[in-house]
């Protein structure tokens, strides 16, 4: 059997959930807008496939004319009809996923599931790694996912929990042994879940505030997330004591997820001091909620008599005084030999009235430390070998999630925290002029400062608003350590960190609040983990210095020292990206981990990377697997941090079964990487200098490439600003924050999701390949033995293999034959001619020297799932572009406002997000 027949039979049964879904959708059409809607539907799909398998002028013109013709009435339906087909294919490709993974575990042993934790264990087992190893990677292990509002999910909350029931639907209806009524009653239902999604608006009718997005985040912990991060913890205690039974494993808790959603104040106005409190009490009360529901159900199965079960002496001997001090008589429990549910009506009495009375728990360590005395005792009497996985799974909900569900970091620009330290400095006399020091003198200034144990700020100074409210945030977070625990924010992030005395400003204003402290005998306390976020190219070359003048401080070392000798440092992937090209932003962004690892040693300073990557291709998106492999390798072991951007989150933790395998994935991933290179015997991770110096060479030509069309060239923002929907993209309510910093045209002041969005809407994704091209072949034609390195580069380093395969996936999604009708939009014809012609250029180069790379015939071979699904996408993506165009040329011609022509361009960026299943 060929591979591609393999690859056939692997999908028969999404295409016949396709088809099966597309049917009914069909038949709602004709209900709803009679045989006419369905007619025209059918005849623009079969138009636009056509044209994907021969590209026939007259077929191409003849569409461009029904689409044309189109009434308004009958448009807004058309366009619906596909945005809706794309909810239904989402929906459609989760539960294949999911059924994919179960059929491997209805296979023999033999057939473990690629990427799955037990292959990772095979893995190492099969590779020799010893079991002193595995333990100390464990130990070291850790993954940090945070969740981030931007940009937010362009689908809204209840489509989402629509395509969740649909899934659920589809994923009952595999199963083989149901019988004639119920197969009939899960089809009426799928039917109607079809209907509501087609009667739903898909557009937001107003932009979503802060708590909005909080809401959202939220909703992935209530639904899977609580749930699935023990899961992963047990899978791998699990599929050890398999593989490795002779041991007795401890596994730490290695995964978690924090959020930005709430915290990061980087330019939104929108997120204040008491939008952030609001937040984590939101926080707190969905996580105890969920404690409450667990326990309540603990209790009802904990029904273990003293008469038949010998219960610990230690339990026994705190209930009667216990009961006394925390219960009324009605909340005891009423039967005296029922020990453990005596124990639990105490325990959820504490939770309930943590943070409202004295009785509450003061911290989650006493939850776990009354949960563990339970489980304690429980294995006194419980045959071993068989531990009650609902009491071992809650104390490590306790351990992961605490009273304050995920850490918030808190997020701002370095110019604001320096305006604020400016203000004060001239308020109290210190220098009228901070701002205009030399970074020297700001230096030993502000050192100055922080070795005084002196307070700084004056009580009753009036500061102006901006500055006051600086202060208020860094008094928040001493009060948020005071009421919810110092985990609940445990990292000041730093944007645009462009040196030294960018963290030294924010620990002056932590040592205002009381955040860090001196005391008179030299001693540092210091709660707060201050993070740079190099960003640009420029600020990623200069990383290495910046933190290196930092850990030549006594002072700084002092306080890295509090904080275990790690420095965490975020990298940012979009603004890089936007500056030099995909290739180089990436190549800068690995380069300075390994100088600034290498730095680090000499200081004996760990240091944990945050990748700031995005959820679409043009910042650095890609799977979870696909970027932790792309890190080098030497960074792994102090862990890893990464952003979940919000376009991601229903694609990866909407349902729990996908939740489950996406995070199986990545550590299964981590787990290989950090313990092959404990190891130092995995040939795969092996960077030889001859590949650095290629990828060097490889950069340079790239960002040469890149920034002569970008920054040199005086008309590449005016084609950029006519050929995509930039200017309609501001009506989507799809985000609290502001398009732009500073509410400026300008293009340093573009934020990187729109750059990225426009882009991809336009099916150009300019950001997410463009100049790659020139640099690789630049290389390539210097001989064959430098085509011999690239190939070999590609089938031997993880982080040019990611690179490559993104390429190839922006590639796939890009379609240069709808860019056109976006370019045909630039007023000057000469500029889009011009601009137009170097991007297909580049595009033709482009994908010629990947081709050549990888060695295959087409792009994406190695990955004919992913393949097959943009394949069964573009024909139905492809309406809705040339329809957006149509309907913008209107829109930007029409003097007065038009609401229900804009209402239909927002319907098309929404189904082309959909569809493409990028925003920004």
């Amino acid at each position: 059997m060929t591979a591609e027949q393999k690859t056939y039979d692997s999908s028969l049964p999404l295409r016949k959930d396709v088809k099966m879904l597309g049917n009914i959708l069909g038949e709602i059409l004709v209900h709803h807008g009679g045989i006419e809607l369905l007619d025209k539907v059918e005849k623009i799909r079969e138009m636009c496939k056509n044209l994907r398998t021969e590209n026939n002028q007259a077929t191409y013109e003849s569409l461009k004319k029904v689409i044309s013709n189109l009434t308004p009435p009958i448009r807004e339906q058309v366009i619906r009809a596909f945005s809706v087909y794309f909810h239904l294919i989402n929906a459609a490709e989760q539960n294949h996923r999911i059924r994919r993974r179960r059929e491997y575990q209805l296979k023999s042993d033999m057939n473990v599931q690629p990427g799955s934790i037990e292959a990772a264990i095979l893995s190492l087992k099969d590779n020799q790694i010893s079991a002193d190893i595995i333990q100390n990677v464990l130990n070291t292990l850790s993954l940090e996912l945070v969740i981030t509002a931007h940009p937010t999910e362009a689908t809204k909350r209840s489509i989402l929990e629509i395509q969740k029931r649909i899934a659920d639907l589809l994923k009952s209806l595999d199963y083989s042994d149901l019988s004639k009524k119920e197969r009939q009653k899960l089809e009426e239902s799928l039917f109607n879940e079809v209907t509501v999604l087609w009667q739903t608006d898909e557009l937001r009718h107003t932009k979503p505030t802060v708590m909005d997005e909080v809401k959202n985040g939220l909703y992935y912990f209530d639904q899977t997330l609580f749930d699935v991060l023990p899961d992963i913890h047990h899978e791998v205690e699990d599929s050890l004591k398999v593989h490795y039974p002779e041991l007795a494993w401890k596994i730490p808790n290695f995964l978690r997820f924090g959020s930005w959603i709430g915290g990061d104040r980087d330019g939104n106005p929108n997120v204040t001091p008491e939008v952030t409190w609001d937040t984590l009490e939101r926080q707190r009360r969905l996580v105890l909620k969920k404690y409450k529901h667990v326990l309540v159900e603990l209790m009802k199965r904990f029904s273990h008599s003293t008469t038949r079960a010998e219960v610990g002496r230690e339990l026994l001997d705190t209930l009667k005084e216990e009961e006394s001090k925390y219960l009324t008589e009605d909340q005891r429990w009423p039967v005296e030999v029922e020990s453990y549910r005596r124990k639990l009506a105490i325990i959820i009495e504490r939770v309930k009235q943590v943070g409202k009375s004295d009785i509450g728990y003061l911290s989650s360590e006493e939850l776990i430390e009354d949960l563990l005395l339970i489980q304690r005792s429980v294995y006194q009497h419980h045959p071993t070998n068989h531990e009650l996985k609902m009491l071992q799974k809650l104390i490590r909900q306790a351990q992961l999630f605490g009273f304050h569900l995920a850490t918030l970091d808190i997020r701002n620009h370095s110019g604001e925290h320096e305006a604020a330290i400016t203000e004060i400095f001239a308020k109290v006399g210190v220098t009228n002029n901070y701002s205009g020091l030399s970074e020297e003198e700001k230096l030993q200034l502000l050192q100055n400062i922080l070795k005084d144990p002196r307070p700084l700020l004056l009580v009753h100074e009036n500061y102006t608003r901006e500055t006051e409210e600086m202060i208020q945030v860094f008094k928040l977070i001493k009060r948020a350590h005071s009421v919810f625990g110092k985990r609940s924010i445990n990292v000041y992030l730093v944007s645009m960190t462009q040196s030294a005395s960018d963290l030294l400003e924010v620990l002056v204003l932590a040592k205002e609040a009381g955040v860090y402290r001196l005391h008179s005998d030299g001693k540092v306390e210091t709660d707060l983990n201050v993070a740079p976020l190099l960003e640009t190219i420029d600020d990623l070359i200069a990383g290495p210095k910046i933190m290196e003048a930092l850990f030549q401080m006594p002072m700084y070392r002092n306080h890295v020292q509090m904080l275990g000798d790690q420095q965490e440092i975020m990298l940012g992937y979009s603004d890089g990206s936007k500056d030099g090209g995909t290739l180089t932003a990436n190549w800068k962004l690995y380069k300075a981990q390994m100088e600034i690892t290498e730095m680090a040693k000499r200081y004996k300073i760990s240091l944990k990377f945050f990748h700031g990557r995005g959820g679409s291709l043009g910042r650095g998106g890609g799977t979870l697997q696909r970027s932790l492999l792309s890190q080098p390798a030497e960074t792994l072991g102090a862990g890893v941090k990464i952003t979940e951007q919000g376009e991601v989150l229903s694609s990866r933790y909407l349902l729990e079964d996908i939740a489950f395998r996406s995070l199986e994935q990545a550590t299964s991933t981590l787990l290989k990487a950090s313990a092959h290179v404990l190891k130092e015997s995995e040939q795969g991770y092996i960077r030889k200098s001859s590949w650095v110096q290629a990828i060097e060479e490889i950069s340079e030509v790239s960002l040469s490439k890149y920034q002569s069309l970008v920054f040199k060239d005086p008309d590449f923002l005016t084609y950029f600003t006519q050929a995509t929907p930039l200017k309609e993209l501001g009506e989507l309510n799809i985000g609290s924050r502001p398009m732009s910093r500073k509410n400026s045209a300008k293009f340093e002041n573009l934020r990187a999701i729109p750059w990225v969005f426009a882009w991809t809407q336009s099916r150009q994704l300019f950001p997410a390949w463009y100049a790659a091209g020139s640099g690789l072949e630049s290389y390539a034609s210097k001989g064959n033995e430098q085509r011999e390195v690239l190939k070999e580069m590609y089938e031997h380093w993880p982080f040019f293999r990611s690179t490559i395969d993104n390429l190839q996936m922006a590639l796939m999604k890009a379609d240069l034959t709808t860019a056109k009708e976006y370019a045909a939009m630039v007023n000057d014809k000469e500029i889009a001619e011009r601009v137009f012609t170097n991007i297909t250029e580049e595009y033709n180069r482009t994908k010629e020297i990947l081709l050549l790379i990888t060695g295959d015939s087409e792009l994406l071979n190695q990955t004919p799932n992913i393949k097959d699904s943009v394949f069964r996408r573009n024909p139905y993506v492809d309406p809705l572009n040339f329809i957006q165009v149509e309907l913008i040329k209107e829109l930007r011609k029409t003097a007065e406002p038009d609401d229900e022509l804009l209402t239909q361009v927002l319907l098309t960026i929404s189904g082309i997000a959909a569809g493409l299943r990028n925003t920004g």
